[in-house]
């Protein structure tokens, strides 16, 4: 058994580090290397939340689809996370915002 577990552990040690690729509905590839990724269970809107804290990048799983948004303060991203209703928090604060505004990347 120690042996198999030593095996493993090399084996693990010596697999390549591999960063995530996630395509944005705009058929954008995003790195999530420098992102710390949670994935959500309390919520129906939301499944995964990824942010880049020296970008100020969100990227958002909603739908089985990612979405990117920019500019996003590190405290709005805690306060998403900590909302009652994420999902709520999520559509009023951060989607509503995106379309052409504080929030959109193209911008």
């Amino acid at each position: 058994m120690v042996r198999t577990l030593a095996l493993l552990l090399a084996q693990l040690a010596a697999a390549p580090i591999v960063s995530e690729m996630v395509e944005t509905g705009d058929r954008r590839p995003v790195d999530l290397a420098s992102f710390e990724c949670r994935d959500i269970n309390r919520s129906t809107v939301l499944q995964r939340v990824c942010y880049d804290p020296a970008r100020h990048d969100l990227v958002v799983a909603t739908g089985g689809s990612y979405a990117r948004y920019c500019g996003v303060a590190a405290e709005t991203v805690d306060r998403l996370l900590g909302a009652p209703s994420m999902g709520q928090f999520f559509n009023r604060h951060i989607r509503r915002e995106a379309a052409g505004g504080r929030y959109d990347c193209s911008a």
